[in-house]
């Protein structure tokens, strides 16, 4: 006979001798425990081998759910599917995605790391304005409005980093969609521009000669670091990518070639191309590259943290510019208007064009030049053009700041190369 509603209210809680099992239809079954604690249970035949598994436990669910949830299992099995392999991977899941935070590591650790070379300002600006109002709310139950109403204060008050979030969010929940850990993603249809009202603007900040002298004077007289005046001294003549320069380690610079090579993982047309950047080491730009060597002598690496051997850290050039204008304000009298470090490498590109032809410098800049056909049979590094236009720019740099590199005082005809410690 099969299961009824009556029946199991009767035995609910009801002490036995012993287990009792009582059959329903479907391959579902009530287990009754000698105290009385009802257990519906769907057995099933897989891959020849009998299999019991539990559903869940009445009265918390009723003889209806129970037999639902049986045949929406049947039809798993009827396409292949272990039955009890598909609840316990739906278990991981709910676990995985039980929050919107638990849900953001996810996707963080499985997708961001790898292709997002900002992902560490990803996870802070979650962190701080997503995180403490929706983290801990189940990520399907998070309503657009909700979303809204953190991404509309933003794109008043900090529209860049209210579009970072759209963007990256937009990318969580279709990351979790495609996984089927949320059904659904409110933010599909919610552009920034369209209903943000958040406006891209072109950058157009080029330091002026002015502007690039006061730099160099703060540079020289501020209180910032020895390693941090050559790291902001060279992306400005280089007009590298600060993230180039920042991850670089010392055996990337061959001095006896004249060569730095950038690794593909360190340059942002690396991952399409799969192929390093070449860039000269001219005898001006040695002399700095020495003089940061001899401030890292036990690391691998050209720029390091304060007081470390390990690679100086994403968020450190942040705050260069900063410093360098706080500087200028407070000792200078110089109110110098707000630059970034990036605005260095739109300087340099800027001046490059008054020494070079346009391709050249377009590749000093490690920018793909020309048709994919042309880029594919020009193999020329132009290394020689590049030298010649880097060893222009430093004139002019140089005299504009009426400065010129030095090597390190202690070897000044040596290079500090970097040699591994033994192992204890």
């Amino acid at each position: 006979m099969a299961l009824t509603e009556t029946w199991l209210k009767a035995n609910t809680n009801k002490p036995r001798d012993k287990k009792l099992i009582k059959s329903d239809r479907d391959g579902l079954n009530a287990r009754v425990s000698p105290k009385g604690k009802i257990t519906f249970v769907f057995r099933y035949y897989y891959n020849g081998s009998r299999k019991d598994l539990d559903i869940a436990t009445y009265p918390l669910c009723s003889l209806k759910e129970a037999r639902a949830e049986v045949t929406r299992l049947r039809k798993k099995l009827e396409q292949g599917h272990d039955p009890k392999v598909v609840r316990l991977l739906e278990k991981q899941a709910i676990i995985a995605a039980e929050s919107l935070s638990g849900l953001f590591e996810l996707w963080y650790e499985a997708y961001c790391i790898h292709n997002k070379k900002g992902h560490v300002e990803i996870k802070r600006s979650f962190e701080i304005h997503v995180f403490p109002k929706l983290g801990k709310l189940p990520a399907e139950k998070i309503t657009l409005h909700a979303w809204l109403d953190i991404l509309e204060g933003l794109a008043k008050t900090n529209p860049a980093i209210g579009e970072r979030i759209l963007v990256n969010a937009k990318q969580l929940y279709k990351f979790a969609m495609k996984r089927k850990l949320v059904p659904a993603n409110p933010l599909a249809d919610i552009y920034a521009k369209e209903d943000l009202q958040i406006q891209k603007r072109s950058t157009d900040r080029v330091l002026d000669d002015e502007e690039i002298k006061m730099l160099w004077l703060a540079v020289n007289n501020s209180r910032i670091t020895p390693k941090n005046k050559l790291f902001v001294k060279l992306c400005l003549i280089y007009g590298c990518r600060n993230g180039e320069l920042r991850q670089a380690e010392k055996q990337h610079f061959d001095f006896k070639t004249g060569i730095w090579t950038i690794p593909p993982e360190n340059h942002k047309l690396g991952k399409k191309s799969g192929k390093p950047l070449l860039r000269p080491i001219t005898p001006s730009i040695a002399a700095y590259l020495k003089q940061a060597f001899a401030l890292s002598p036990d690391s691998q690496y050209a720029f390091t943290n304060d007081g470390s051997d390990e690679v100086m850290g994403i968020r450190a050039p942040l705050a260069l510019p900063y410093n360098i204008m706080q500087h200028l304000r407070r000792y200078e009298g110089y109110e110098m208007a707000h630059f970034s470090m990036h605005d260095l490498r739109r300087t340099a590109r800027s001046r490059f064009s008054t020494i070079t032809s346009f391709h050249v410098a377009e590749v000093m800049l490690g920018h793909a030049v020309g048709s994919q056909v042309a880029r594919v049979y020009d193999r020329y590094d132009y290394l020689k053009e590049q030298a010649d236009a880097y060893e222009a720019w430093c004139d002019k740099l140089f005299g504009l700041v009426d400065d010129r590199p030095r090597n390190p005082v202690h070897e000044p005809d040596k290079i500090v190369a970097f040699v591994p410690r033994r192992q204890a």
